[in-house]
């Protein structure tokens, strides 16, 4: 499949007449300093053709629409997301994109599936993959979390077909309606820079070309972020080999145009961080991987749809020739979605960027729900109750939280790793884990109840990787090492402080970098830690491989997999029942 790429005619009309206003588009003006700048909206010229393109990123299985008060439901206030509301918000501006004669196109920058709600997650993010087939999605590059379940998981997500996974074991069940085999995505999901070790075959296409009328014809270039091995479980890409981005992309741009290609857009699974998060449709100050990125890419492209950071931000970036380019992404779970109209020049077959205009647009709960998409959650939604509503414990607070103290630790945290060190599944050999570890980033929510009790569905928004747990060996020196690669190497500039049990330290925040633990204070179970003596500790297979820069558990010997980490979690809770959050004193500062 290496570059290779697939050619088809490409037009969707809408599935509803309704018209929505789009708002007062932005146009793309010369930046200055390389950031963003915008200008009047320019007006359509006779002598081009527009293109509708609506963008969207890191979906994550959000189906449903997130509480209205949580982070993950609004925008600004305004709640936002859910994907009847945002199937209905596409129909509605291809339709009024329509009636103006333009065509339209539907794209993704990664995430669409993975760290999913219950929702989805329990039947293998199928429900998600026919949602998106339903919103009449056409392209996405695929991302980090699309390697969530392992790369040939994701050819099936592509593909379609049945898992054999026991009809509901582990709470997940692909296929449940055995009527009804899972078809795959209709959309091309696009990885230019995954590629076979050793070959350059690309594990799926690594770009589509779509045509349009008056000849035109659009190239979109699919990449997910090339440090993605180092953020996944490394059995989940094991095989595979991720390029650089602006390496991949600048190599495609010729074969492109030997093909008489000039428009070339790229979905790129990697972002930024607007210094304020609250101008969603604008661009102040942004920094992060995706500026680099976009200032270094060839000026032949004309336009980067981004993601991965969940921010969002409406931005013009010079190119390499200091001309303005379209950077832009859509917040995350469906909330924001991205309405570019791209002009070509039917001379040139080249974007006007002068005269293309972008806007991020509020998946606003104001319009009628999709009713496809809500026959399609609703079906799950059955399908998934007996799992979800089961309870399995009760707490003695209104929830736990993930919230940090000033050391960085934190009750849910805390609770977390407790569990992980009772898991009886992580005992080889008769040998017991004395520590535990847990990554703060995969802790996903604060712990709820209703009315103290606490169910699965509740449990899993909490931890919804269904990552397995590894016991392995590691003396006093190289646990001291992890604990300094909090802080330090990929950590230093945003430090990453794992959540523990079994072990207690202080450190120093204004400490140098790898010299900020004091040694002397690291005890397990209450005894001061040893360089020479052999520890048996448990953590989750993602930090197990070196994920979230702790390369030190690498260096571990005698792995043992034992069961899933939210099997650990709810059988916890289950057997301290109810269970009371306690201080947050293993971590100190000093």
């Amino acid at each position: 499949m290496a570059f290779t790429g697939r050619d088809k005619t490409w037009f969707r009309g809408p599935r509803a007449v309704a018209l929505l206003a789009a708002g007062a588009a932005v146009a793309l003006g010369l930046a200055t300093g390389g950031t963003v700048t915008q200008a009047a909206p320019a007006k359509p010229k006779p002598t081009h053709t527009q293109i509708n393109l609506l963008a969207l990123n890191d979906f994550h299985g959000n189906l449903a629409p997130n509480p209205a008060t949580s982070s993950g439901g609004n925008v600004n206030g305004t709640p936002a997301g859910g994907a009847e509301y945002l199937a209905t918000h596409l129909e509605n501006l291809r339709a009024a994109a329509k009636a103006q004669g333009q065509e339209s196109v539907t794209v993704a920058a990664g995430d669409l599936i993975g760290a999913s709600p219950l929702l989805s997650a329990a039947f293998h993010d199928e429900p998600t993959i026919e949602a998106m087939n339903e919103m009449g999605l056409d392209a996405a590059s695929v991302g980090n979390h699309e390697f969530d379940e392992g790369w040939h998981e994701l050819l099936r997500m592509q593909t379609g077909g049945c898992l054999n996974d026991g009809d509901g074991q582990n709470n997940q069940n692909s296929c449940p309606d055995k009527k009804a085999k899972f078809k795959g995505a209709d959309f091309d999901y696009l990885s230019a820079n995954v590629f076979f070790e050793n070959t350059r075959q690309t594990l799926l296409d690594p770009y589509t070309v779509k045509k349009f009328k008056n000849g035109q014809k659009v190239a979109f270039i699919g990449m997910t972020l090339e440090a993605t091995p180092d953020i996944v479980t490394k059995s989940g890409v094991e095989g595979l080999t991720f390029t650089d981005e602006v390496e991949t992309a600048n190599a495609l741009v010729p074969k492109l145009r030997r093909q008489g290609i000039e428009s070339i857009v790229v979905l790129l699974h990697e972002g930024g961080f607007p210094s304020d998060p609250r101008a969603f449709n604008s661009c102040p100050g942004i920094s992060g991987p995706v500026t680099d990125i976009a200032k270094s890419l060839d000026p032949a492209i004309d336009a980067v749809i981004s993601g991965h950071t969940h921010t969002a931000y409406n931005c013009s970036i010079n190119d390499p020739a200091g001309k303005p380019r379209l950077v832009t992404s859509a917040s995350s779970f469906g909330k924001v979605v991205t309405q570019v109209r791209l002009s070509i020049n039917n001379a040139t077959k080249d974007v006007d960027r002068l005269n293309t205009l972008a806007n991020n647009l509020i998946v606003t709960q104001d319009v009628p729900k999709n009713r496809d998409l809500t026959k399609l959650i609703t079906k799950y939604q059955g399908l998934v109750a007996p799992i979800e509503s089961k309870v399995i414990g009760h707490i003695t607070t209104p929830s736990v939280v993930r919230t940090p103290d000033d050391s960085q630790e934190s009750p849910l945290g805390n609770l977390i790793a407790d569990a992980q060190l009772a898991d009886p599944s992580t005992v080889t050999g008769g040998k017991t884990p004395v520590v535990a570890f847990m990554n703060p980033g995969g802790i996903r929510a604060d712990l709820a109840s209703t009315g103290g009790a606490v169910s699965f569905g509740q449990a899993f928004t909490v931890q919804p990787f269904n990552n397995y747990l590894v016991s392995m060996d590691m003396t006093g020196t190289q646990i001291k090492a992890l604990l300094e690669q909090q802080f330090s190497g990929a950590n230093q500039a945003a430090n990453k402080v794992l959540q523990v049990a079994g072990i207690t330290y202080t450190y120093k925040p204004a400490g140098t970098p790898g010299a900020k633990v004091d040694a002397a204070t690291v005890k397990i179970a209450g005894q001061p830690i040893v360089d020479g003596t052999s520890y048996r500790i448990v953590t989750n297979n993602f930090l197990s491989d070196g994920g979230d820069g702790f390369p030190a558990f690498t260096t571990a010997t005698n792995k043992f997999f034992g069961g899933l980490d939210i099997d650990a979690f709810a059988a916890y809770l289950a057997a301290h029942d109810p269970y009371t959050p306690g201080p947050t004193d293993r971590i100190s500062i000093s």
